[in-house]
């Protein structure tokens, strides 16, 4: 536990969200968004917060640029392709 670090990739845009039944009920969302933010953890790197240019442009708009550090390299997803 000691070297216990996440991965986490943000992306925005619509959702549809639905209850699911069975043996227990459980809140899911589906769509292109929670597959694009997979994506975005997938290709992460440990300790770091990865966010689409669709997230990194809301943040910009909001005044929010000084939290984005760019990457380096761009970066290639199953199903999407090349993502910044």
């Amino acid at each position: 536990t000691s070297e216990l670090a996440l991965r986490v990739g943000l992306h925005s845009g619509a959702v549809t969200a639905g209850v699911l039944r069975g043996e227990k009920s459980r809140f899911q969302l589906f769509g292109d968004t929670v597959n694009t933010a997979s994506r975005m953890e997938s290709t992460g790197m440990r300790g770091k917060i990865q966010v689409s240019q669709e997230t990194a442009d809301l943040l910009m708009a909001a005044g929010k640029s000084h939290w984005l550090k760019p990457r380096e390299e761009a970066v290639v997803a199953k199903g999407k392709g090349e993502l910044k």
